[in-house]
């Protein structure tokens, strides 16, 4: 493939590294293999070999977003510096086509004596950036890393949230081609995390995404292709599904054992009522089984769009009393409501809500547009209007959360939007009884029993 269409190019990639069992080794290796070709004599080695990659051939094409798996100490990190050339291959090269921006390991490229504001000139100006570029940039980086007065205080100073932020803030506005993100965003706070994710998905609308991460649920949501990386070689490449559901079935295997991991048939469920109660309900709210889920305040200063023809004025969780909540146990019966102040006339209100997870992936969400389908409440201009969507609060993984708010006028398919509020409401999971997966579900029923059970109970 020609380089109009490849961002990166990568041809038998191999990092070799120096590994020295005593420190003085280091200085005989300086000396004495320079002496001993001195006198005609073979030179001895005083370290051993340590190859972080093995032929590592790569293609990524422009506008592609990869995810890059693999345990701790694969290879990955190593690759990643190797792509922005901070680390100089052993052998084989990588081409690149385009400017490429990276968040690598906490404070990478930060002089920890320089204020926030030097490195920030320092950093953009090494991507590429001139100093009228920088200058011009220079509040929106700052509104984006908003580190408030510390922006002025050495780096050395910075909680590690605060170099998350800041390199993220200028990675963030230097026009990138190609940008290499290597597990930094799990330092941030949600509201960060969330700002960085609606910032990636945008990039990945125009750019070249490289993202390294232990979390295989946001390189799913995230990626096009997976790349598994285990000791330096490269394991599987192709659809992100494929690739991450085998390296989660080999780390299993890894601790389990192999046969662990081997699927069991499991027999087909009969047809089951809709309506029951989870036998689990009553442990679930005693210690230590909760799910414990608390809800931070309507923020009616988070980022926001739309035509403004209404506006969200407040959002709030109650429970089945209608009193406003903080403090959730997962499976409890909620209500969401919803105010808002019509600006103009609406002919046919929607509200709307998401939930999304710390990658931004929605998790649930749900409309009033089917349930008022044919008989719209129509709201005049001035008119206040709620909606109130009533459900019982799933079980969250543990996690930070936040909630999207929309209020639209016309049709499912066919509407515009007057105000749309992102992150408008955080909530984290602080302990959960989920077992697996994005949620967990009520349970008509578990049992478990031993073929000396069913024996008894066939003979009967």
């Amino acid at each position: 493939m020609s380089s109009e269409t490849m961002a990166l190019e990568i041809d038998g990639l191999g990092k070799c590294f120096h590994v020295y069992d005593k420190p003085g080794d280091r200085l005989r290796q300086f000396v004495l293999p320079r002496l001993s070709r001195m006198v005609g004599r073979p030179a001895r080695d005083y370290y051993r070999e340590f190859w972080a990659l093995h032929h590592l051939d790569l293609r990524v094409r422009k506008g592609e977003t990869v995810g890059i798996i693999g345990r701790n100490g694969s290879g990955k990190s190593t690759l990643l510096q190797m792509v922005c050339g901070t680390l100089e291959p052993t052998r084989g090269e990588v081409r690149s086509h385009g400017r490429i921006a990276a968040l690598l390991e906490l404070g990478a490229g930060f002089n920890p004596e320089f204020s926030g504001r030097d490195n920030v000139y320092m950093n953009a100006a090494l991507l590429g950036l001139s100093d009228a570029q920088i200058t011009e940039r220079f509040d929106s980086i700052a509104a984006f890393a908003d580190i408030g007065e510390f922006m002025e205080q050495p780096v050395k100073t910075y909680s590690s949230g605060m170099y998350v932020r800041l390199a993220f803030a200028v990675i963030a506005h230097v026009d990138a081609d190609i940008l290499v993100v290597d597990e930094a965003l799990a330092v941030g706070d949600a509201v960060f995390t969330q700002k960085c994710m609606r910032f990636l998905r945008n990039f990945m609308q125009r750019g070249t995404l490289l993202f390294v991460s232990h979390d295989t649920a946001a390189i799913k949501s995230l990626c096009d292709r997976a790349v598994w990386i285990d000791k330096g070689r490269v394991m599987q490449v192709g659809p992100t599904k494929e690739v991450c559901d085998r390296y989660m079935q080999a780390c299993y295997e890894a601790e389990q054992g192999e046969s662990a991991a081997a699927g069991l048939a499991v027999p087909q469920a009969e047809a089951v009522q809709l309506l029951f109660h989870d036998q689990r309900q009553d442990f679930f709210r005693s210690e230590p089984l909760r799910n414990d889920i608390e809800v931070f305040r309507f923020n009616p200063e988070a980022m926001s769009f739309g035509l403004g023809g209404a506006r969200i004025t407040d959002v709030w969780l109650m429970d089945a009393q209608r009193r406003p909540l903080h403090w959730v146990v997962g499976g409890e019966p909620v209500t969401l409501r919803v105010q808002a102040q019509c600006l103009q006339a609406l002919q046919s209100p929607i509200v709307g809500f998401v939930v999304k997870d710390r990658t931004g992936q929605a998790v649930f969400g749900d409309n009033s547009y089917l349930t008022y389908l044919g008989q719209p409440v129509a709201c005049a201009a001035g008119e206040q209007l709620l909606a109130e969507f009533s459900f019982d609060m799933p079980r969250m993984p543990v996690g930070h959360y936040a909630i999207d708010i929309a209020l639209a006028d016309g049709s499912q398919h066919d509407h515009v939007q007057h105000h749309w509020i992102q992150d408008a409401v955080h909530f984290k999971s602080e302990s959960t009884n989920v077992a697996t997966g994005l949620l967990g579900i009520p349970m008509r029923g578990i049992e478990l029993r031993t073929g000396s059970d069913n024996e008894k109970s066939s003979s009967t």
